[in-house]
């Protein structure tokens, strides 16, 4: 497994919540939803993108944005147009005086606004859960990105437009499959963007000696590796192979697979109903007692209360 593959396991869109955004100016919605990951793609008029904290940003046609939850921020043609919508967690929408908005600005089949025509255009695409796997690739973006048309193309969006209205069987996992199309296209773009701050393993897939090592961990994390058995799979010493892997991802070998073992643990037990013995065998602990230690000591909680939780 690709290790940004594995990493997007984790948000990998599930019944995501997709919607044709279209507005004639004034217009401005001030999203306070707390989601995970909410990719934004112009595809007519312009945009304005204001955080409570950090740098505005202008959306031109084309032009791509990724807002990392859960930090609000509003929507606008321009940035003194006050918010005529608010928008909550669980898809609730108000006008800013707290009055119920759901229904009233709907357009069709997951269009929404002031027309279907309007002078402004976007798409948007939210996940709703963050995942444990997921979470180390969230930790590694700023709370607001934007890739502008000229330095990426995106050949999904005259599709995205034609399915995100479309009602027919099966729609809603063809748009979540879209929107990790979207998501992944946009992500290779960002890290290769000098601006970005890629985290220690996506860089680290370039070196010739820990690229390596880090997809063994990755695609097979319940093998009992010891740094030993990487280094040798790597042709190097343990002394270097623990030296070079720290260096370039951040923490040494084995801390590395625990977090990543763990991550995997949270996420199926919030997702799958695996005893918490059979997921212990899965990321690579030998009972039940030794995953629930080793969790407990990450998350403060227990398995079972993560999952009571997470349910």
């Amino acid at each position: 497994m690709d290790p940004l593959t594995g990493l997007l396991e984790g948000p990998r869109a599930r019944g995501a919540f997709m919607i044709r955004a279209c507005f004639d100016p004034p217009w401005a919605v001030r999203v306070e939803d707390r989601a995970p990951l909410t990719v934004m793609l112009l595809v007519r008029g312009e945009a304005w993108l204001l955080p409570d904290a950090g740098e505005r940003i202008l959306l031109r046609p084309g032009d791509l944005a990724i807002a990392r939850g859960p930090d609000p921020y509003t929507c606008a043609d321009d940035p003194d147009t006050a918010p005529q919508a608010l928008i909550l967690p669980g898809g609730e929408c108000h006008y800013p005086d707290g009055r119920p908005l759901n229904g009233v600005m709907d357009l069709g089949v997951r269009t929404w606004g002031d027309r279907a025509d309007g002078g402004t255009v976007m798409l948007i695409g939210t996940y709703r859960m963050r995942g444990e796997t997921g979470g180390r690739l969230l930790d590694a973006l700023p709370p607001l990105l934007s890739l502008t048309a000229d330095v990426w193309d995106c050949p999904l969006t005259p599709f995205l437009m034609e399915e995100i209205v479309r009602d027919a069987p099966g729609q809603e996992v063809v748009l979540d499959r879209l929107l990790d199309l979207l998501v992944i296209a946009a992500l290779r773009a960002w890290f290769d963007r000098p601006e970005a701050e890629p985290p220690g393993w996506y860089l680290a897939l370039s070196d010739p000696v820990v690229g390596p090592v880090v997809r063994l961990l990755q695609d097979d994390p319940a093998h009992p590796w010891t740094v030993a058995a990487l280094a040798a799979k790597a042709g190097v010493s343990r002394a270097a192979l623990a030296r070079r892997f720290t260096e370039l991802v951040g923490e040494p070998p084995m801390t590395y697979l625990t977090g990543w073992r763990l991550a995997l643990a949270a996420d199926r037990l919030r997702d799958t109903e695996d005893t918490i013995g059979a997921i212990a065998r899965q990321v690579g602990y030998g009972s039940a007692f030794a995953l629930s230690t080793a969790f407990k000591r990450a998350y403060d909680v227990s398995p079972q209360e993560w999952r009571t939780r997470a349910a």
